[in-house]
C-alpha cells in the first residue's frame, strides 16, 4: 500500500548511511527477535512474506521512522499474532500466555531453523500463455496507487521504461498478501534516472526494478 515505508524519491530524510558496521545485529535483543521470527515461520495458516510486509506497511509513520528495524519486526509480529487469534493483546503486553495457542503446530525448534531455511520454497511458478512483453519493449508503469500490498514503488508509477529481462512466472505479491497464489510474468525494467527523478537530468545512471506484468502497459 502507499505509506511512509515507500521512501524512494522523497526529500528531507537526509543521506543514506552506507558505512554501518558489518555485524548482522547491533544488540543481542535483535538476534533474539530474528530467532523468534524464524521460529514462527509456518506456525499460522495464511501467513506469508507478502502478508507480513503488508502488516509492516501499516505501522504508524512516527513509529516507522523512529523505531529500530527489528523493533518494527516485534511490533508487526505482535499485531499479526493478535490479528490471527494466536495471542491476545493482554498476552502480548504481559509476555505470558493465558491459554494454549490456536496455531496448527508449535513454534519451530532452534535446531530445525537451519534445515527449514535451506528448504524454503521459491516463488517461481508455471503460467498459462505467453508473456505480453518481450525484451526491448518500451513500457509505462501504471499510475494508480494500491490500498493493499504492492511491489510497484510510488516513485516509479506512471514512468516510461524498457523491458530489460524476463524471469518467467512468479507469485504476484499483491495477490499473495490476500492469500491467493496467482502467478504472473515478472520482468526487469530499466529506467533512466531522470525519468524517475527530474533533477537527475543529464546524468547517465539507470535504475533496474523487477515488476510484474499487471503493473505495466505498452508505452
Amino acid at each position: 500500500m502507499d505509506g511512509i515505508h515507500d521512501l524512494g524519491g522523497r526529500q528531507g530524510f537526509g543521506k543514506i548511511a552506507v558505512d554501518e558496521p558489518v555485524e548482522p545485529f547491533h544488540h543481542p535483543w535483535e538476534g533474539r527477535m530474528w530467532g523468534i521470527a524464524r521460529a514462527l515461520g509456518g506456525m499460522v495458516p495464511g501467513w506469508n512474506i507478502d502478508w507480513w510486509r503488508h502488516g509492516r506497511e501499516l505501522i504508524e509513520p512516527v513509529d516507522y521512522l523512529t523505531r529500530p528495524y527489528y523493533d518494527q519486526w516485534m511490533q508487526n509480529y505482535a499485531a499479526l499474532l493478535i490479528d490471527s487469534g494466536v495471542a491476545t493483546v493482554d498476552e502480548v503486553a504481559s509476555g505470558h500466555s493465558r491459554a494454549a495457542p490456536k496455531a496448527t503446530k508449535p513454534p519451530m525448534a532452534a535446531k530445525d531453523v537451519v534445515v527449514a531455511k535451506k528448504a524454503m520454497a521459491g516463488f517461481d511458478r508455471p503460467i498459462d500463455g505467453a508473456p505480453v512483453f518481450t525484451i526491448g519493449d518500451q513500457i509505462r508503469t501504471k499510475a494508480l496507487g494500491s490500498a493493499g500490498h504492492t511491489r510497484l514503488p510510488g516513485y516509479a508509477r506512471g514512468r516510461a521504461g524498457r523491458i530489460h529481462a524476463y524471469h518467467g512466472g512468479h507469485v504476484l505479491p499483491d495477490a499473495s498478501a490476500r492469500g491467493e497464489g496467482r502467478a504472473e510474468p515478472l520482468y526487469s525494467v530499466v529506467f533512466d534516472a531522470a525519468e524517475l527523478w527530474p533533477e537527475a537530468g543529464g546524468r547517465r545512471e539507470r535504475v533496474f526494478i523487477d515488476l510484474w506484468e499487471s503493473y505495466l502497459e505498452p508505452a
